[in-house]
């Protein structure tokens, strides 16, 4: 963000606009298929207002009590939980199915197909913001351990972090090849309704034994989202915050989260019942909001405010030009045909 502010205040400024319009939606949209899940998973009451509440209760207690330090370490073990209750999953799944698969490509041209597809990228393996959050997380990071992490160790951290949720999103595609495809299940857009759905079709294929392995496993992703989210965000408009007016609010980190939790419980409150069009709504605007942020940070790290040592060399560049190409032009696509 310091970097936005020295490519000109008009850059920060739009950041700051576009942050605040799409975190409530995207903090929304993670909770109430986390309040969904919760509510198959633990019972007690199938109400997702008060579901969501007390999961952004829990978030705020571990964000309050453990700050950064505890999220990190948190994060950790969820990923752990995460991987082996998935690879059990998509073992058992692989074992279970008889199903043959033709893997012929089909390129989406309907309005329908077309959404869900800019939908399913939006967040693929993650907005492309969140190479902001990083930023701020690692300074945090060196915050805690009282030490300025290297290069080769965020590299390193960096590598590991993209090469395990590119790992868990195909055990995620095959979990869905292998037990929903051609399963004639029609979803509901209601959270609670799609959380049951969605157990009860893993259950069904897999056997009763598979609910906890897949209860686990899609809880632990949506809560570490949830989580993770609600202190990004708020980070990120505190620390925008301070660059722009030049000065640092003292509790502005909290009154941010307290102000998203507000936000995000107004929300769920009136559109609870349309949890798909809230998930593809925060999705797609992550998606068509990608190019903005792309070709800032590709300007950033190849231009004189990078040191010379640390720009990426003439294949990384190429690759960043073409990824950049692809999203201009694939959302000009999406936007021009639906």
């Amino acid at each position: 963000m310091d970097g936005y502010k020295k490519l000109g205040k008009g850059v920060l400024v739009a950041y700051y606009i576009l942050n605040f319009a799409t975190m409530f939606t995207i903090q929304a949209a993670v909770t109430i298929v986390t309040a969904g899940l919760a509510s198959q998973l633990f019972g007690f009451t199938n109400d997702l207002v008060v579901w969501s509440t007390v999961l952004l209760v829990i978030s705020l207690l571990f964000l309050v009590v453990g700050k950064y330090k505890l999220l990190d370490n948190l994060m950790k073990y969820i990923i752990v939980i995460l991987t082996i209750s998935t690879l059990i999953a998509v073992a058992v799944a692989l074992f279970s199915t008889k199903e043959a698969f033709d893997v012929t490509q089909i390129i989406p041209s309907g309005t329908v197909e077309l959404t869900f597809l800019v939908a399913f990228l939006g967040w693929m393996p993650a907005p492309l913001d969140i190479s902001i959050w990083h930023s701020i997380w690692s300074i945090e990071k060196d915050k805690t351990k009282l030490a300025r992490t290297k290069v080769t160790e965020a590299l390193f951290d960096f590598n590991i972090g993209y090469i395990s949720t590119l790992f868990l999103g195909i055990c995620f595609l095959l979990l869905g090849a292998f037990v929903m495809y051609k399963s004639g299940e029609t979803f509901s857009n209601k959270g609670g309704v799609f959380a049951g759905q969605l157990i009860a079709l893993y259950t069904r294929n897999l056997g009763e034994f598979s609910y906890i392995f897949i209860a686990i496993a899609a809880f632990t992703t949506m809560f570490s989202t949830t989580i993770t989210t609600l202190d990004a965000s708020p980070r990120a408009m505190h620390r925008t915050s301070k660059i722009l007016f030049q000065k640092e609010l003292k509790y502005g980190y909290w009154f941010w989260i307290l102000f998203l939790c507000f936000g995000t419980l107004l929300i769920l409150k009136y559109y609870m019942n349309n949890m798909g069009l809230l998930v593809k709504t925060a999705t797609i605007l992550s998606f068509l909001t990608a190019p903005f942020y792309a070709i800032l940070n590709y300007k950033l790290i190849t231009g004189k405010h990078t040191p010379k040592e640390h720009q990426p060399g003439i294949y990384l560049r190429i690759l960043s030009g073409v990824g950049i190409l692809f999203l201009v032009g694939f959302s000009l696509w999406f936007l021009t045909n639906i």
